[in-house]
């Protein structure tokens, strides 16, 4: 009996994934922490010109200059109101790193396929929805689990 309990562990902890959970205007978003470098505090973010509109710039983090990009921009939402809990997420995503501005950090929670849904995409209209791939369930609350490489990647 014990031999099939170790088996089923390892096979929940192949299909379970930690995501950082964040809040960008008033929903939670979760993003794979496999493409997390880093979580830094708001700095001084220097303007860069001709860059799309959600770039908002870079940042020098420990002598290296990474653009930073504005998650509520690119969803179509209201512009970044930057408090103590603003955050800046190093995210490193097929040899490349970006920091992305979120409202704040919550948690890091470990969901399986138990706990996500897949969402099917009925229009376009919507520019959050292209960029979120499934929808999470952790402690009775929602979470919409972030395409970060679709999101950072596509323009």
């Amino acid at each position: 009996m014990e031999q099939v309990k170790a088996i089923t562990t390892e096979q929940e902890a192949e299909t379970a994934v930690q995501y950082i959970v964040v809040r960008i205007g008033n929903e939670q978003y979760g993003i794979n922490i496999k493409y997390i470098d880093n979580i830094v505090r708001n700095q001084k973010i220097t303007r860069v010109p001709k860059t799309q509109t959600y770039y908002k710039g870079v940042i020098n983090l420990r002598g290296e200059i990474i653009p930073v990009m504005s998650i509520r921009l690119k969803l179509g939402l209201e512009d970044d109101e930057f408090t103590d809990k603003t955050r800046i997420i190093i995210v490193k995503i097929e040899g490349a790193t970006i920091g992305v501005i979120v409202d704040q950090v919550r948690e890091v929670v470990t969901l399986d396929d138990d706990n996500t849904e897949k969402i099917t995409r009925t229009s376009r209209d919507d520019a959050a929805s292209g960029y979120i791939s499934s929808i999470g369930k952790s402690k009775g609350e929602l979470i919409s689990l972030l395409d970060i490489v679709g999101l950072i990647v596509e323009n």
